[in-house]
């Protein structure tokens, strides 16, 4: 961009006197101290073809001097602020200092700094450029704007001085792809920035007019691939990936199309000029499926792709983010991994499928934890999911533990059911194959279970400070006995070993094929105990509920003559009223359902 000054005629009087002094000394370049002032027209940043912009604080960005007050210059070790006048069409300006200006002192040529805007707190310094994180305000998105003229040469005959800017700027034109008749409304952002110098990652779009939006960004590159152009219409976010790197240049204008698919040193005529063309792409934006709130870290998943990509974000390290779903979700034919892959990259945050359905889920791994999420932290909690007609399988030879919901989880299991069936080797359940201390509440199975050791139709294994409470399973399960193995099998656990099993029943058969040289603890309930059960109820092929049982209490058999269903919910129920529970369960069909109060 190029500045023009021109010099009105008494300044310009000056200059031709002081020209003529300076013939009289042609024999030296010196000149008397004081008595010549520095004169400069200012070139560089000529003006855009945009319209006048409205007042405001900075606006040079947008080709003139509108709100622009006073600019440091420097010259030698000094730094002096110089007054900024404009002209009444702010396209050029006069800087001018009244007191203590700087002067010629020959007729040699000078070496001119000039920033804006400048620090006050220290105005010897050229300040960092660091643009606003929200620039969709006309104010904000001109105050991101820096420009300077650094080390510039300045003739005794010819005081011109270049300014350019110190920002990239990027354009964005939206245009409606596939499923939209129009983009209007939508907010535009650009991210994966750089975060040097305390700029920010993100920055929201000035929407200069129509479909077309504006940021200004401190110099840097983005990496091909990486998202750069985030767009949120219509309830759902989508994101343009460049091809080729995006190298931001001070001073230059990079355009993406993207479908939605002074008696002292005076400068005078100081002109604000073009942004040099720095290229930019043409494409499709990509639909994440998803709306992230950054206030409350929470991912709003709205299809299959949103929840594969925040799986993916917490598989790469954002372990403590919040999801929800908003819809019913199909994972048919999608390559899943669990969320939360091993204890290093547990799940913390919650989960909350807001009662919505997520069919499809297929996969089959030899990973050792296996489920929507892998392994649940302590800190995380899963909440109001579906999970209907799963397929699971895990090869994993040296056990692993393998849930419909969660593979091993430490945290809170609450409102989920599973239907399906699961299937691996070592600790695995329909909702859960390992809960280490947290709760299961409120969650049922149909799924049919199969594994080798420690099987139930909820969870495989219960241990520590885990609770399990107001529970059924109602899926069948098969163990496939491992000859050399320690075996525990049961209709709701495997193998109990919490501190509370409150309110809880199972009816799928158990089943077993082969034979152990180790124990074989196989029940219609539980296949080992070693805590009170309360309330509790199993009815299937097998006369024994508890197989082995080192807990204070039994499982009660209804047998549809002297315990019946109605008896078994009422003193479910009763239980859960004297445990303080919200849950009860109600019987409307040929078996006990839930409901949360």
């Amino acid at each position: 961009m190029r500045h023009r000054l021109f010099i009105p005629a008494a300044t310009a009087l000056l200059f031709a006197l002081a020209a003529c002094t300076q013939d009289e000394l042609a024999g030296d370049n010196r000149l008397p101290e004081g008595e010549y002032p520095v004169v400069i027209r200012a070139t560089g940043l000529s003006v855009e073809a945009t319209p006048l912009a409205a007042p405001s604080t900075r606006a040079a960005v947008d080709g003139d001097w509108q709100g622009v007050t006073s600019v440091a210059l420097k010259m030698g070790d000094a730094v002096k602020e110089y007054t900024v006048t404009a002209s009444t069409d702010f396209k050029s300006a006069t800087l001018s200092r009244e007191n203590d200006p700087y002067y010629w002192t020959s007729r040699d040529p000078i070496t001119v700094s000039a920033w804006w805007p400048f620090d006050n707190a220290d105005i010897t310094q050229m300040p960092a450029v660091k643009v606003a994180e929200d620039q969709s305000k006309l104010a904000d998105f001109q105050n991101s704007d820096f420009i300077s003229a650094e080390n510039r040469k300045v003739e005794f005959n010819n005081p011109t001085l270049e300014f350019t800017h110190r920002t990239a700027r990027v354009t964005i034109e939206l245009k409606p792809g596939t499923g939209f008749t129009s983009v209007a409304g939508a907010t535009v952002s650009l991210v994966s920035l750089s975060a040097d110098n305390g700029n920010p990652t993100a920055i929201k779009t000035y929407n200069a007019s129509g479909n077309t939006y504006e940021a200004l960004t401190a110099p840097q590159t983005v990496a091909a691939g990486k998202p750069f152009v985030k767009v949120e219409l219509g309830g759902g976010t989508f994101y343009f990936r460049p091809q080729n790197n995006v190298v931001l240049e001070a001073g230059s204008r990079y355009k993406y199309t993207v479908k939605v698919n002074a008696t002292g040193l005076t400068l005078e005529g100081c002109t604000i000029g073009e942004w040099a063309d720095g290229g930019g792409e043409s494409g499709t934006a990509e639909d994440l499926g998803y709306i992230y709130d950054s206030n409350t870290k929470t991912y709003t998943v709205y299809n299959a792709d949103g929840l594969m990509n925040v799986a993916e974000l917490v598989n790469g390290g954002k372990t403590d983010i919040n999801i929800t779903l908003t819809t019913d979700i199909d994972l048919t034919g999608k390559d899943w991994t669990p969320i939360g892959t091993d204890y290093d990259n547990s799940y913390k945050g919650t989960f909350d499928g807001g009662g919505h359905t997520i069919t499809g889920l297929t996969f089959t791994t030899n990973d050792e934890f296996a489920g929507l999420f892998g392994w649940l932290n302590r800190a995380g909690t899963v909440k109001n999911v579906v999970m209907e007609g799963v397929q699971i399988t895990s090869n994993q030879i040296y056990g692993g533990s393998i849930g419909g919901v969660v593979g091993y989880s430490w945290g809170t299991i609450e409102n989920c059911s599973v239907s399906g069936s699961v299937s691996g080797t070592m600790y695995v359940g329909g909702v859960v194959g390992v809960q280490r201390d947290g709760s299961i509440t409120g969650c049922s199975s149909s799924a049919t279970v199969k594994g080798t050791i420690k099987v139930g139709g909820v969870a495989g294994q219960t241990i520590f400070g885990a609770t399990l409470t107001a529970c059924y399973a109602t899926g069948n399960v098969i163990i496939e006995i491992d000859r050399t193995e320690n075996i525990s099998g049961g209709g709701l656990v495997g193998f109990n070993d919490g501190i509370s099993l409150l309110a809880c029943y199972a009816t799928g058969n158990v089943t077993s094929t082969g034979s152990s040289t180790g124990y074989v603890h196989i029940g219609g309930f539980l296949g080992d105990n070693y805590i009170t059960v309360t309330a509790c109820y199993w009815k299937n092929n097998h006369e024994q509920g508890i197989s082995y049982n080192r807990g204070s209490t039994n499982v009660t058999k209804v047998d549809g003559t002297n315990v019946t269903w109605e008896n078994a919910v009422d003193a479910m129920n009763t239980a859960l009223q004297n445990a303080g529970s919200e849950w009860r369960y109600e019987l409307k069909g040929a078996l006990p359902t839930l409901m949360k109060q």
